[in-house]
Parts: C-alpha cells; structure tokens; sequence
C-alpha cells in the first residue's frame, strides 16, 4: 500500500508540473505579445510626437497670427505671428482673456463664437484690431473649432493676417479715383466758367480801348480787375484738373529752386529759416519751370501757414530709384529712376483725416478769407500733368514732409531758338475765325475787326 499511494502522489506532481509548465508557456506568450504591443505603441507615440513637433513648428513659425481659445475666451495657443502682429509676449496673454492681446471688435466676435460653438467654420471677415503699443492693425480673421477625441467642440482656433498693406493701398486708389472724378468735374466747370469770362474781358478790353477818358472808364478798370483775379482761380482749376496747357522743357530742377528761392526768402518771412539741399549730380527732368515755380512757392506757403510763430523750412533734391515694390504700394507710379524734390516744415502737422482731404479742390483749415483751398490742389494737377507723383508724411506736432518725383531724363538737349512774333496793330487781311462757342466767337470777331 505505501508503494501505492507514492506512485499516486508522483503522478499527481507530474500533472501539477505539466501544468504548471503550461501556465509558464502561456505567461511567456502573453509577455512576449505585450512586449511587441508596447514596442509598437513605443513607434506610434514617437511618430505621434513627432507629428506634433512639426504642427508645433509650423505654427510658430507662420507669419499668421494663430490663437487658440476655450469657449470661454481663455487664450490657450498664442504663436510668435500673434507677437509680431499684436506685440504681446505669450507669457502676457497665456489664460488670459482674447479680448486683451487682441482688442477685439465685439460684434464680429461673438457672431464668430456663436457659430464656432455650433459646430461651424468662420470664413475670413476682415476688421480692426488695437496693438499693444495703441496702434491699429487691419486683418482678416477666420475662426474655426476645435474638437476632443469624443468629437466636443472644447474651443476654437483663429488665424488673423495683416492686410494693412492692402487696405492702405486700397484708400489710395479709392483716393485718387475720387479726385480724378473731382479734377474732371472741375475742369469742367473751369472750362465753361473760362468762356464767360473770355466774353466778359474781351468786352472790357474793347471798351476800354474805345472809352477814351469817359467817367465810366474807372469801372471798366474795376470789372477788368475782377476779371483777371476770377481768370487766376480758373487756371488754378485748370491746374488741378491737368487741362491746363504747359510749356515742358528739359532742365535742371535744382535751378528751378535756385531762381525761386529769394522771392521764398521774403515770402515766408524772417522768422522762417530756408533751407536748400540740392544734389549736385541730380539728373534732369522735363517740366514747365514756370508751373515748378508755383508748386513751389504754394508749398512754401503751406508750410509757412503751418509754422506762425516762425521755424525751418527745407527744400531738398536727390536722385531716387523706386523698385517694383514700392510702385507697388501705391497707385499709378511706375518702378525706375525719378528726380525727388522735398519740402519739409517743423509746423504743427496734420491729422490723418486732413491728410485725406489736402488735395481737394476748395478745402482748406484756414479761417475764411485767408485761402481759396486751391493752392495744394494747384500742385496736386501740375505734378501729376508732368508725370510725376506727389505724397505727404506729417504727424501732428511733427510737421509736414511733401515728396515729389519727377521721371528723370538722361540728359539734357541742345537749346531750341525760339522765334518772337510781333502782332501787328491793324491790318485788311482775311482770317479765318474758328470758335465753338458762340459768345467767344462773337467777341473775337468784334477785337478783331477793331483793328482793322
């Protein structure tokens, strides 16, 4: 019996090592499928990161600003194109409210978030936002929503792009639309206006020659003074409309200044410090100098209104050369090589809503009776008749720069004799009248046939 129950107990721990043996297998089996489950979750969480490192990189190298938000309005991303476009750090805005990086426009962005929280893409809107520093910045903004793993919207990310560029480039076009609308309108005007004024000199002129020393002969002096300084206004419109008839000539704008420069001298006063910077190399352009003469003398003028407790006024030229990119910013300029002339005044500046409105015809800041609000859009006509372009920079407190270019030319031609012809007083020959306007035609034909 003893014999027996041994050989029972032996085969009782043979099948208990079996199956221990078993478990073992199955142990080993089930570590060596973790350890190759966890090796491939190894793989897949550094493929993971590094997917994120690269969004990572992505956004904070995009020249976009790009912001991420709760719902509630909490900042949660803020890359380094929101530093550069609203000038705060991320460490300034991190849990902070949107609304104190961005200053935003309320409106737009509640409708904005009202749609994000219902699951909607934002497209881009465009709208004003405050900088740090006070400035403002124009962007278009498109918002869009951001989703956990179980498909909740948790926030919404917002990608906002400076188009200051375009916006400011957009009013200049906008800008100078309107005032060739307005120059065609004035030109017009200015036109009609000249005929009646033709017929009312021209009837002065005759009676006046015939008057002899009549008692009337007084007003007839008075009407025909009237009617030179109505002509004057009318030319000024001309100017402005670029209708008026000029005499180009190749030449050197630095005589141009040289030869005005002592009537601005007592012009502007003595309490005005003149100052000319030419360039002695400057290239020639082709301009009316008499036309140069009065650009001048109305933006001296300018400045010296702008300065009446006395400062510096600085008329500069130098040979510029204006690149794809800068012709790009602004309307109707060409890229090459242009003469520049700068007048600049230390006066009390301008707002950018003056600014705006400079170069119309019949604006002006000054109390009535001290300006026709002619003058700077005399200049604005005259230069852009010649080819040239005209811009301003001015700050209130800061004063005034206007910049002119002019196309430069490569040189400057040999001298043309120019013929004087000297009017007879009278005469029996034929002359064939051409007139389209009846009034002009008709006085005309009256100065004519008065001599003769």
């Amino acid at each position: 019996m003893p014999e027996t129950s041994q050989a029972i107990e032996a085969q009782e721990l043979e099948t208990e090592n079996a199956e221990l043996k078993a478990c073992v297998e199955q142990l080993r089996s089930e570590n060596e499928k973790l350890r190759s489950h966890l090796q491939a979750s190894h793989v897949d969480l550094d493929l993971a990161n590094e997917q994120m490192q690269q969004l990572a990189a992505i956004v904070e190298s995009s020249e976009d600003a790009i912001i991420g938000c709760t719902l509630s309005g909490a900042v949660t991303i803020w890359n380094h194109g929101a530093e550069r476009l609203f000038g705060y750090r991320a460490e300034e805005i991190l849990g902070q409210p949107a609304a104190t990086g961005a200053r935003l426009h309320w409106p737009d962005e509640l409708r904005a978030m009202r749609l994000v929280r219902e699951g909607e893409h934002v497209p881009p809107f465009e709208t004003a936002r405050r900088r740090k520093d006070g400035t403002q910045v124009h962007v278009s903004v498109s918002v869009s929503p951001i989703y956990d793993r179980e498909g909740r919207i948790i926030g919404a990310s917002a990608i906002s792009r400076d188009v200051s560029d375009r916006k400011r480039l957009e009013d200049l076009v906008r800008q100078s639309q309107k005032m060739e609308a307005v120059g065609q309108l004035a030109g017009g005007i200015a036109h009609d206006f000249n005929n009646l004024l033709t017929v009312i000199s021209g009837c002065t002129d005759v009676l006046l020659h015939t008057c002899g020393d009549s008692l009337n002969k007084p007003l007839l002096m008075e009407i025909h003074r009237a009617g030179d300084r109505a002509a004057s206004l009318t030319r000024q419109l001309l100017a402005f409309s670029r209708k008026q008839v000029l005499t180009p000539k190749i030449l050197d704008l630095n005589d141009v200044v040289r030869d005005v420069q002592k009537m601005l001298v007592r012009l502007i006063g003595a309490d005005i410090e003149l100052t000319a910077v030419l360039d002695p190399a400057l290239k020639p352009v082709k301009i009316d100098p008499g036309q140069m003469e009065q650009v001048l003398v109305n933006l001296a003028v300018n400045a010296r209104d702008a300065m009446p407790c006395g400062g510096k006024l600085t008329i500069e030229t130098a040979n510029v050369i204006l690149d794809q990119t800068y012709a790009e910013s602004r309307p109707n300029v060409s890229p090459g090589r242009y003469v520049m002339l700068a007048v600049t005044d230390k006066g009390c500046g301008m707002t950018e809503e003056i600014k705006a409105r400079i170069f119309e015809p019949l604006f002006t800041t000054k109390e009535p009776g001290k300006g026709t609000g002619l003058g700077l859009a005399m200049v604005y006509g005259i230069v852009s008749q010649s080819g040239g372009n005209i811009y301003v920079y001015t700050e209130p407190g800061q004063g005034t720069t206007f910049k002119i270019y002019l196309p430069a030319m490569n040189s400057v031609p040999t001298g043309q004799t120019l013929h004087d012809f000297k009017p007879t007083a009278e005469g029996f020959e034929t002359i064939l009248l051409v007139e389209d306007e009846a009034s002009v035609r008709r006085i005309a034909r009256i100065a004519l046939e008065s001599h003769g």
